[in-house]
């Protein structure tokens, strides 16, 4: 089913990343981790649909998405970026493997980490603490870093920050693998959850594997 909404306001995240919040429909439902097909609402772009995570909570009145703009690609995201109050998107059903399974760490890489960002909200309203759980959270720099304010800011969530293209950062540099996870993986307990770039999704379930993680203690997008 399709369902048209109307942007209600777009705000900066950070230098090329968007806050933004929509309607929502009477009914509709998600779960939290969960995405949508969105495309634009005008002329030329109905056809070009693009996944996106929610990252408000079912229980509240609006729809919400922290959505990255790659001007580079001059597609939808860019012009994502431009939307103004009062301009339409349409959606499609949610969809999405990536739920709440349990504690554990939560891999992320840039714009992957939108999955989690209503997961820990949720986890946070329930309990009121997210002890036991670990984002690791990969950027190209310190300034592409999103929402760190308020992962810094969540009582008992542990936040290992991970920057690949600033030298002079005081953040962990290298690859996000085995010998990187080894030391905040509790093999037993842990969930891992890995949302990111194709090449971090298709590797880390492997490097997990190699510290004992059984293979349904994972969860990532599945993707036919």
């Amino acid at each position: 089913m399709t369902h048209t909404l109307t942007l209600q306001s777009i705000s900066p995240v950070t230098r090329d990343t968007h806050h933004l919040v929509f309607d929502k429909p009477e009914g509709f439902a998600f779960t939290p981790g969960q995405a949508v097909d969105l495309s634009l609402d005008k002329d030329g772009w109905r056809e070009e649909k693009r996944p996106f995570t929610f990252t408000s909570l079912p229980d509240e009145d609006t729809l919400q998405f922290v959505i990255k703009s790659y001007p580079e690609h001059d597609g939808v995201t860019e012009q994502i970026g431009k939307l103004q109050a009062g301009d339409k998107v349409l959606i499609e059903d949610p969809w999405g493997a990536i739920e709440d399974k349990g504690d554990g760490i939560f891999i992320a890489g840039g714009a992957g980490v939108t999955p989690f960002i209503a997961i820990l909200r949720k986890k946070l309203q329930d309990k009121g603490t997210l002890e036991g759980n670990t984002l690791v959270f990969s950027n190209q720099t310190e300034a592409d870093i999103i929402l760190k304010d308020e992962f810094d800011a969540m009582p008992g969530l542990a936040v290992v920050y991970t920057v690949t293209d600033e030298p002079d950062s005081g953040y962990a540099r290298g690859q996000v693998d085995a010998s990187f996870l080894k030391d905040l993986v509790e093999v037993k307990g842990d969930v891992v959850y890995v949302c990111g770039p194709d090449g971090m999704v298709e590797a880390l379930p492997r490097e997990v594997a190699e510290l004992g993680v059984p293979k349904d203690h994972v969860v990532t997008e599945e993707f036919d």
